[in-house]
């Protein structure tokens, strides 16, 4: 299986890039399924059900969400009625949607995606790592599910890596989102789990991690509020990853960023 995840897509040149490029990088990459982080879409804040039917038009198969879950509040009636769309698995047990969904292929083959949300400098939620442990109990890995993806959206590093190692060989993929900055750290584990530490995003990075430089930087030379935060229109960047793993076992077997378009290095793997 081919899956691509695409990090947290910041606003109007964050949505366009994505939607212009997807289709052709699917076909020339012969993708299985793709996930998005897009908690961001939104002017920079949030997800509107007008811009997730975009996503999924384009060719999204999951959209997964973060901190920014809730900043559209008419996200929250369509959340319910669009299991496609998942927000962190630690949030309360009443807290509108679910953390998880199972993608199923053309072919009958089974992708689980996790969304959980690190708990260091972030909202003070329940265990990520307890969590999808008892989720993840549940399916047997390579037979129920054919591939297990977990966005782990964490300001901390550390808390990203530990959530890697701490599944490493029982899950296919963990990939961190929320710092919006591609990290050069992408490979594969000991025991099979493909992993990098943040994404990166699909945005302007001509930027301040998406937002226009000039209200951000007022803030940290003032500490005053200031001008409000609003997305970079610039010409932006795709940018996220590439797995390929192994049907039977579900663990990775090659891994390679994606980065097209924008301000940073152009990279697509040449792949078979």
């Amino acid at each position: 299986m081919r899956i691509v995840f695409l990090g947290d897509i910041v606003g109007r040149s964050g949505r366009e890039v994505v939607i212009q490029e997807l289709p052709a990088l699917k076909s020339k990459l012969s993708v299985d399924a793709v996930v998005v982080n897009a908690e961001n879409a939104s002017h920079g804040f949030g997800l509107s059900p007008a811009i997730a039917q975009d996503l999924f038009k384009a060719g999204v198969d999951v959209i997964t969400l973060g901190n920014h879950s809730w900043d559209r509040k008419d996200i929250i009636p369509y959340i319910r009625e669009n299991p496609k769309i998942i927000r962190p698995l630690n949030y309360p047990p009443k807290t509108p949607g679910a953390g998880h969904y199972i993608h199923m292929l053309p072919n009958s083959k089974k992708l689980l995606v996790i969304n959980a949300m690190g708990r260091l400098f972030m909202e003070p939620l329940d265990d990520p790592f307890r969590m999808v442990d008892e989720l993840i109990s549940k399916y047997r890995f390579g037979i129920d599910v054919h591939a297990i993806l977990i966005d782990i959206h964490a300001e901390a590093t550390s808390e990203k890596a530990g959530l890697a190692h701490y599944f490493d060989g029982r899950v296919s993929i963990v990939v961190g989102t929320h710092t919006h900055i591609p990290t050069a750290d992408y490979r594969i584990l000991s025991s099979g789990t493909a992993f990098q530490t943040d994404a990166g995003m699909c945005g302007d990075y001509n930027s301040v991690i998406g937002m226009q430089k000039e209200a951000a930087i007022y803030r940290f030379v003032t500490k005053m509020p200031g001008m409000r935060l609003s997305p970079a229109e610039g010409l932006a960047t795709l940018c996220g990853l590439i797995v390929e793993t192994d049907d039977r076992t579900g663990l990775a077997k090659r891994i390679s960023p994606i980065r097209l378009k924008g301000d940073l290095d152009p990279i697509l793997p040449k792949w078979d």
